[in-house]
């Protein structure tokens, strides 16, 4: 399989410059996925830049790709965004990864009032960041064009008033209409996962009356960790995606 690698450097490169890779991103390449001269690989900026090319030099301090081609895809529209609820243990940040390999346009944390898991002070701002990495390593993975946006963590307040410019869905196993039923409608898709304990009635009720939808998304109950990746799974079908 050919390597895909993230490098700011790509945003203006053309046929036949050299793109380097340098740092983690050159050490990673070289040590780890022991990529050698002549392989060809591919190489993006995040943000819709896709270059195609083949390795001309490679040290663990950097690697040289000579660029053979270019495109750019646009970026995604409707988007999806997953609204994932902070969650105790490593489960949230597995339901990062998995949407982003699935295909999600945005993470938006939430500090839901069941969740276990509280992001207060540093701590969020080390949080935000250790999911934005996450998030760039599945990208890779995947070999995306774009990689989503890891926004800042959200209140449920903040919720309720994203409600009115997007199509707000909230995974609720209690609810009548089924998530395979719900028809995009050009706006973005904005999947709300509740935490371990599930989205509480109040919080239901209040993003509700804001505007958004309670859907169904099977018979059985997910973990908040697989909850998301099977909706965005669901809507990548319903959007012509997959």
């Amino acid at each position: 399989m050919v390597l895909h690698f993230l490098v700011e450097a790509a945003s203006d490169a053309v046929s036949g410059d050299i793109v380097s890779l340098t740092g983690a991103e050159a050490k990673h390449a070289a040590v780890v996925r022991r990529l050698r001269v002549g392989e060809e690989v591919t190489v993006g900026d995040g943000a819709g830049v896709w270059l195609a090319g083949v390795a001309e030099e490679v040290s663990p301090s950097q690697v040289d790709v000579r660029v053979v081609s270019r495109r750019v895809e646009d970026a995604p529209s409707p988007r999806i965004v997953l609204v994932q609820a902070l969650a105790k243990g490593d489960r949230d940040e597995l339901a990062v990864q998995a949407a982003c390999e699935l295909g999600v346009d945005e993470i938006v944390p939430w500090q839901a009032s069941r969740s276990v898991s509280r992001w207060e002070g540093s701590k969020a701002v080390k949080g935000r960041e250790r999911w934005a990495t996450i998030v760039r390593e599945a990208a890779k993975q995947a070999h995306r064009a774009w990689v989503p946006r890891v926004s800042d963590a959200v209140t449920t307040a903040d919720l309720a008033a994203r409600a009115s410019g997007a199509r707000m869905l909230l995974l609720d196993p209690a609810a009548e209409n089924r998530l395979t039923d719900v028809r995009p409608d050009g706006r973005d898709l904005v999947l709300v996962v509740g935490p371990e304990g599930g989205i509480a009635p109040e919080e239901l009720d209040r993003l509700q009356a804001a505007g958004a939808e309670r859907v169904l998304l099977g018979a059985t109950v997910l973990r908040t960790s697989t909850a998301g990746p099977a909706a965005i799974a669901v809507l990548s079908a319903a959007l012509g995606r997959w």
